[in-house]
This record gives structure tokens, sequence and C-alpha cells, in this order.
């Protein structure tokens, strides 16, 4: 096994400068070869590394929340380093895109039954979203006048599911009406009259 110059160690145990670790380093070169080169090239860069001044800062760069990224290993417990489950890093995603609120509309209209339950899901559909105010259309006169009274609970439901302020208003109206209006221009008047007999 090779020797060691004491310079060397010194150098290796950070007792010199970086400067003077590198012109060390440049003269223990001098006249060796193989094994005692390479040893002697190893302790003066661990030298420079152990005097140079530590930056701060993470490895990666900043992360998007400008949260410090951890190194090592994490414990046993959880860490935010640990593989997240994909919910999470959906709903990280959206929030940091402002992608909340078209979410949370589009979950009124995909998932009507399970925002209003099954029974209401049957006799009504949402229709419109705009401004906050959420028009349903129901089967018949019946559910529209029975949903109008319960209005107020299924604000409270909307609210539970998707969030609030997502829907402030509702407007309940029954089943539209059968129209003979064709095409772009209109006469006025009654319309047909002898129709129903």
């Amino acid at each position: 096994m090779p020797r060691r110059t004491p310079g060397a160690a010194r150098d290796a145990a950070g007792g010199r400068s970086a400067e003077t670790s590198a012109s060390t380093g440049a003269d223990l070169s001098a006249g060796k070869s193989g094994p005692e080169l390479a040893r002697a090239v190893l302790d003066a860069a661990k030298a420079r590394r152990e005097a140079a001044p530590r930056r701060r800062g993470t490895a990666g760069g900043g992360s998007e929340t400008g949260q410090r990224r951890l190194r090592g290993y994490s414990g046993p417990g959880p860490d935010p380093r640990d593989p997240q489950p994909l919910g999470v890093v959906l709903s990280r995603l959206m929030k940091a895109r402002g992608w909340e609120q078209p979410t949370a509309e589009a979950t009124v209209f995909g998932a009507w039954e399970r925002v209003v339950g099954p029974e209401i899901a049957q006799h009504s559909r949402p229709v419109k979203l705009e401004d906050g105010e959420l028009t349903v259309e129901a089967r018949s006169t019946a559910w529209a006048t029975q949903l109008r009274l319960l209005a107020g609970s299924l604000l409270q439901q909307i609210a539970r599911e998707v969030g609030h302020n997502v829907v402030r208003r509702l407007h309940i109206h029954g089943p539209a009406a059968p129209s003979w209006s064709r095409g772009p221009r209109r006469v006025r008047g009654r319309g047909p009259r002898d129709t129903y007999g």
C-alpha cells in the first residue's frame, strides 16, 4: 500500500485553504505515478471541497411550490418524498393550475345522481350552470314544485359534494312545452288552435 505524505494528510483533514490545497495537489503529482498519483489528486480534491463554503439551496432546483427538496432517505413515517396516491397528486395539480372551479362545475353535470341522490336525479336533470345559478329541469310540474320546496336543502347537499360558492342559486322549471316554431322568422299569433280537437 502506498504511503501518504504528511502534506496530503493535512489536506485531507482540511488543515489548509483551497488555494494551498490546489497547489499542494499539483506539487504532489510531480514525480508520482499510478496509485500514488491518484491518491494525491483525490486528497487534494477532497480538501478543496471541505474548504469551499457551502451553498444554500436545493440540489435539484426549487419545486413549483417553493419548498426545499429533502435529501437522503425518508424515515419510517410519512414523508413528502414518498410515492403519493394519484388522487392527491391530481388535487394538488388542480389547485396549482386553478382548475378547481371548472372541475366542480363538471361534477354537477357528470355525477348528478351522486350529488342530489338517486330519487331526485331520476326526476330531474341539470341543464345549465351560469354565474353560480344552476338551471334544473324537472320531469313534471309536480316535481318542479317539489324541488322548489327543497331548494334550500338541495343547495346544501350540492355544496357538500362539490364545494361552496359553485352553485349559489337554483332555477327550477318543469318540462319544456312543445314548440311549433321553425326557422329564424316567426309570425305572431295564437298558433295551432284545432290540434287538440
